[in-house]
């Protein structure tokens, strides 16, 4: 069947709410739709009870959410752009995220926070970050950032039905993505990474938009005699570190890209851990493809030079594995 990445989201919520009368959903303009129509429907079919639209305030919704899972419920609130995510890191960090531990056990906060990040389409710096680092730092909270239809719907799933608070990063530009699926996506367990292209000669383990990138740059590279294995982590934290070392150790080499900001990005802390687990494996330092330094432009030029891409990926590869520039 073909479907695109946000209606996978739209029907792994539907069905969510079906299966369980405890999940429910709130949001600005939820009940609309959202901006990226991934709430469509699901007021017409469960009503404003179960479908909330809030304020503007995103402290407000996940204060709120964070007592109603205390209480029992499942909610899955969606901060609209994970730009403004700033605003609820109050009650996610010190209230959802602690809660579990300061109880010694005895309080539980099953919700989801749906948020969308990335470059691409024009939004201008506020709107077109990529924080997840931010909240990979955060022991309490889980982090997923799906790269597919077929994983949206699927992580999104584990996380409706997981116990602790989970961030479920999306991605903008993936949106109305078409995915040919064979059948309706299973679930995906949180921690599972996922090959999708094996090749012996290097590892590159690419996050969300940057998988497409990447598997466009294996397939160049394929022609020139380079067989690239391509690893979607799909969930940081937890990660699955160890399908990507025993990755490296085939291939001895490692490419890790992202959308975000390279500095400080998700990339250093696998390589981290990848050097401190595989050290052994690597013929090579392992190379980082990120964002520059800088704000997200909003000039449709400057920000299709400032976002990273299949042609970042490519050089990182030939610098890796020690081979010249084309054309050099």
């Amino acid at each position: 069947m073909t479907t695109t990445y946000v209606k996978a989201i739209n029907s792994a919520l539907a069905a969510a709410m079906r299966a369980d009368p405890r999940v429910f959903v709130m949001g600005e303009d939820v009940a609309e739709g959202g901006p990226y129509t991934a709430t469509s429907g699901l007021a017409e079919e469960f009503g404003s009870a179960r479908v909330r639209d809030t304020p503007i305030s995103e402290a407000a919704i996940c204060g709120i959410a964070v007592g109603a899972a205390q209480a029992g419920l499942r909610p899955v609130l969606e901060i609209m752009f994970i730009d403004f995510i700033t605003l609820a890191l109050d009650p996610l960090v010190n209230q959802a995220a602690k809660a579990h531990a300061m109880s010694g056990g005895q309080l539980s906060v099953p919700l989801v926070v749906r948020t969308q990040g990335g470059a691409g389409t024009r939004g201008g710096a506020q709107h077109s970050q990529s924080l997840e680092s931010w909240l990979t730092h955060v022991p309490g909270l889980k982090v997923v950032m799906p790269a597919t239809a077929a994983d949206a719907a699927g992580l999104l799933r584990s996380a409706i039905a997981d116990p602790n608070p989970v961030v479920f990063v999306e991605h903008k530009a993936l949106y109305f993505k078409r995915e040919e699926l064979a059948q309706e996506p299973a679930e995906v367990p949180l921690g599972s990474a996922r090959v999708v292209r094996s090749g012996g000669d290097i590892t590159i383990v690419a996050l969300s938009r940057m998988l497409g990138e990447a598997l466009a740059a294996a397939d160049r590279l394929a022609r020139e005699g380079v067989a690239a294995e391509v690893i979607d982590p799909r969930s940081l934290v937890p990660l699955d570190l160890d399908a990507i070392v025993g990755s490296v150790e085939r291939t001895n080499h490692l490419v890790i890209a992202h959308e975000a900001v390279q500095a400080g990005g998700f990339g250093a802390e696998i390589a981290a851990r990848v050097q401190a687990a595989g050290f052994d494996s690597l013929d090579a330092p392992i190379v980082r493809v990120g964002a520059p330094f800088a704000p997200v432009p909003l000039s449709p030029p400057l920000e299709d030079a400032y976002l990273p891409g299949s042609e970042e990926i490519y050089a990182a590869v030939r610098a890796a594995l020690g081979l010249a520039a084309p054309g050099s």
